[in-house]
């Protein structure tokens, strides 16, 4: 059908209305699943330090009628440290930008600010579960670093042959070996190395790769199909190993992805010498600055409590 000559259309009118969804659609993922775990604490210093202790293996112990006591050698308590860590965003934004009317968002500042304020977390979480060494740092450039969860996590480990493991305090980093398959028995030898020391790990946190090697453990080598609703379950999400340790298996994008960590929640902590915040930054032009900041470490109450699964393939 021809189009009729001088019919005025909207490929040459000027001022119709500009059509944008009202709706920012954004599936960057946000959960920060093992920061939520842990217990919040207060730490009074940039360096953050604890106390742990251990009794004497048992033992038979008899002792004859009358025997005269002589005193044991006692074993002082060990301290253990870690750094506090700053970390940040700074969104800034115009004057102009902010009085401009948007879609999707009302104040462009705001906006902005929860954005940061969701990267700051997902930042948070990585640097705590990562294989980091802590590091005082400086009065002029160089930046205070938090030593991570897999530097101090060290009795109840399984890693390469040819790895170096680190000293289990923070302060030096555990070398890579090559890399091996995850294997079922991988866990149970952990786990019951944490049993035998006293540790009872409830959570246990991978990567996305690991997660997937475990739903092919041999206790679930037959993936459960339920026909009524249509679905078929081939996942693993609660692990009882054969000594009764119950852990909750949870995938957490940040977690290195060579590693399987089991964690006691109850002897693992955030120490935060200033908890996540937004302080505003003076003006100096025609702009609203904000700082998104938080300051603080984690605390790994007792190295023993916890296991973990290095030096692994990942893919």
């Amino acid at each position: 059908m021809a189009v009729v000559t001088n019919s005025y259309d909207s490929f040459e009118a000027i001022g119709n209305w500009t059509d944008i969804s009202d709706v920012i659609y954004n599936v960057a993922p946000t959960e920060t699943p093992f920061l939520s775990s842990c217990k919040k604490g207060k730490a009074l210093n940039r360096v953050h330090q604890w106390q742990t202790d251990t009794l004497a293996a048992a033992a038979e112990n008899h002792v004859g009628e009358g025997l005269t006591f002589a005193a044991e050698a006692q074993v002082p308590t060990v301290i253990v440290s870690n750094v506090t860590s700053i970390s940040d965003k700074s969104p800034q934004v115009t004057g102009t930008q902010e009085a401009t009317k948007h879609y999707g968002r009302g104040s462009e500042t705001k906006y902005k600010v929860k954005q940061a304020m969701k990267e700051l977390k997902r930042d948070v979480e990585l640097k705590y579960m990562a294989n980091l060494a802590k590091a005082t740092g400086d009065s002029s450039s160089t930046a205070a670093k938090c030593a991570g969860l897999q530097n101090y996590i060290l009795t109840n480990t399984s890693i390469a042959g040819d790895a170096t493991a680190s000293a289990g305090d923070g302060s030096t980093l555990h070398v890579d070996g090559a890399a091996r398959a995850l294997t079922e028995s991988m866990f149970e030898t952990v786990l019951a190395s944490a049993w035998t020391e006293g540790g009872r790990p409830t959570k246990g946190f991978m990567g996305a790769f690991q997660k997937r090697k475990i739903a092919g453990f041999s206790g679930n080598s037959t993936p459960y199909h339920n026909k009524d609703s249509k679905t078929v379950y081939n996942s693993v999400d609660v692990y009882i190993d054969p000594l009764g340790c119950e852990i909750r298996m949870i995938p957490s994008r940040q977690c290195p992805t060579d590693v399987v960590y089991f964690i006691d929640p109850d002897y693992v902590e955030v120490a935060n010498l200033r908890d996540f915040r937004v302080l505003p930054i003076p003006r100096q032009g025609d702009y609203t600055g904000n700082l998104v900041l938080c300051e603080g470490t984690i605390k790994v109450g007792q190295e023993k409590a916890h296991a973990g699964v290095y030096d692994l393939t990942t893919s």
